[in-house]
């Protein structure tokens, strides 16, 4: 963690105000582009953030020295967006007594004329639960152990969920590619 870093937040648990506005205007921005991510109404994905935020700032008691500042509050506001959608009633089923075989291959390789935006653009499609799980695994790099705890789902309907994720993206890539 930077001095600076250190610093702001240290002051910040302290109560100082400035400090902690000098850290939201530092994180404000990828913050905010997280929440979009998961909540798509960029008003709403703002109030996520900014919900976000005030959970840190109120939960700094608990915030470890040793920990990356940056990635404690990413994981804060990733939980708020997901907290915000279970409350619209986002429903995960449960897979676990269900027989599927998961296969364990991790090509993820995509033709190099898709663009970055059509395969974003494309995860927002799928349905709600797949992109949650498709969004954690892709874009923030969390597992499945990781996944099941902030989802609330057993690690096989994390692994199971991505992989029909995976295959709906293709699908539908491949879709729009050929026009078929």
């Amino acid at each position: 963690m930077s001095k600076e870093i250190h610093f702001l937040v240290s002051e910040s648990k302290k109560g100082n105000q400035r400090a902690q506005m000098k850290l939201y205007d530092l994180h404000c921005e990828a913050m905010f582009v997280i929440s979009c991510r998961y909540i798509k109404n960029r008003e709403a994905a703002k109030d996520a953030m900014q919900d976000g935020f005030l959970k840190a700032f109120l939960n700094l008691h608990i915030y470890k020295e040793t920990t990356n500042f940056s990635g404690w509050l990413k994981t804060i506001i990733i939980n708020t967006c997901i907290d915000i959608l279970k409350k619209r009633k986002l429903e995960t089923i449960s897979i676990e007594n269900y027989p599927i075989q998961i296969s364990h291959d991790d090509n993820w390789n995509f033709d190099i004329s898709i663009t970055k935006e059509t395969i974003l653009k494309t995860i927002d499609s799928l349905p709600q639960k797949y992109q949650l799980v498709i969004k954690l695994y892709l874009l923030e790099g969390y597992d499945h152990q990781e996944i099941s705890e902030i989802v609330n789902i057993p690690i096989k309907t994390s692994r199971t969920q991505l992989r029909r994720a995976k295959m709906m993206l293709k699908d539908i890539l491949k879709t729009e590619k050929y026009g078929t």
